[in-house]
């Protein structure tokens, strides 16, 4: 839904009434009045509300692509930013140019903080949105996948090997997972997590 009508009041009802039922912020609205509000006879007889017609500017999609733009723009780089996918759960996006190491940082940490920012305002502006925004950078996301599935077999082998528990270095949420999923068919070994964030690292230990 990108446009309501609404009558309450006063203008001011009308506008909050509009606004959660399109779950939007103020900002995000283009606000028409359609009738103001006037008192009818005695103060109470047919007396007439005001009507807003309320539509949204940009959607969830428009909105965190305008926000990626932005970030890219500010930090001086060329970039274009798209969105590559709408499932039921996740908004993919991708951003795509020349030089673009600075977004992505020392093992994808700007690339999550982009990611996590991304998600706060989605679910600030957007009160009814429940999906998650993931965002890649050069195809990133799937080289570092790839990086990690090799590290996980290369130290459960080392584990194996050795006969000793193996700890990695501490990893975010998302990439303790590949770890976890690469592994979890090896009957040699077992993968477990340690520690508190953003500390929380995985140990590999031979069965």
């Amino acid at each position: 839904m990108n446009t309501v009508e609404v009558s309450a009041k006063t203008v001011e009802d009308a506008l909050e009434e509009g606004l959660k039922i399109l779950g939007v912020k103020r900002e995000n609205v283009q606000v028409e009045t359609l009738s103001e509000p006037a008192q009818g006879i005695f103060k109470f007889i047919s007396s007439k509300q005001a009507k807003l017609r309320l539509t949204v500017l940009k959607d969830a999609e428009e909105y965190i692509q305008d926000f990626f733009r932005k970030i890219v723009q500010a930090v001086g780089v060329e970039g274009r930013v798209d969105i590559v996918s709408n499932e039921e759960d996740n908004i993919h996006f991708e951003i795509t140019g020349e030089n673009l190491g600075i977004l992505i940082g020392k093992r994808g940490n700007t690339l999550n903080a982009m990611q996590y920012l991304a998600n706060v305002v989605l679910y600030r502006q957007f009160d009814a949105q429940n999906k998650r925004i993931i965002l890649d950078i050069e195809n990133y996301r799937f080289k570092r996948k790839k990086t990690l599935e090799n590290l996980a077999r290369n130290l459960a082998l080392k584990a194996l090997r050795t006969k000793k528990e193996v700890a990695l270095e501490p990893m975010n949420p998302q990439e303790r997972r590949i770890i976890h999923l690469a592994l979890k068919n090896n009957r040699d070994v077992v993968t477990s997590s340690h520690g508190e964030e953003p500390y929380r690292k995985i140990v590999i230990s031979p069965r």
